[in-house]
């Protein structure tokens, strides 16, 4: 069998891209992953500081209204009038 003339180095050529495939994918697949869960993981601590900024609200409004609805225990002198 003859081989075509300016063809030599195609198989050379063909081993290194597939050795250079099999060298480089764990690396390249490990920054995919590594991007994807520090990304999965910024909008899960996003999220979870969402959570606690309505917690806190909520609990701010329920302790404001509690304090200001307390009623006294005994009688409170009321006077009816015009303000100075």
């Amino acid at each position: 069998m003859s081989r075509r003339p300016g063809k030599e180095g195609v198989g050379v050529v063909g081993i290194g891209v597939a050795a250079c495939a099999a060298c480089c994918a764990g690396p390249i697949l490990g920054f995919v992953a590594a991007t994807g869960l520090f990304t999965v993981a910024r909008v899960a601590a996003f999220g979870a500081a969402g959570l606690l900024v309505l917690a806190g609200v909520w609990w701010h409004r329920r302790h404001r209204r509690a304090a200001a609805c307390a009623a006294a225990d005994e009688p409170v002198p009321v006077e009816m009038g015009r303000r100075p």
